[in-house]
């Protein structure tokens, strides 16, 4: 079963720290990861930052409400 991304949690400098599917289930940013790389969440992808971290973004689509940054608090 695929899911995406409806909702995220943030931290208090409003970096993304957890993510809610649209099965409701809730997952950590290092669940997330595992989920998207796994193909399980779709919708977004998993990149290699400057820092040498992984991180997730949505896939451009050229909506800009369904970016993760957008998604509602929850």
């Amino acid at each position: 079963m695929s899911e995406t991304f409806v909702a995220v949690q943030k931290n208090g400098d409003g970096d993304i720290t957890g993510f809610k599917t649209s099965s409701g289930r809730v997952l950590s940013y290092q669940e997330a990861i595992s989920d998207v790389n796994q193909g399980t969440v779709l919708g977004a992808n998993v990149f290699k930052g400057k820092d040498g971290e992984m991180y997730i973004r949505g896939n451009a689509d050229g909506d800009p409400t369904n970016n993760l940054d957008n998604l509602p608090l929850f």
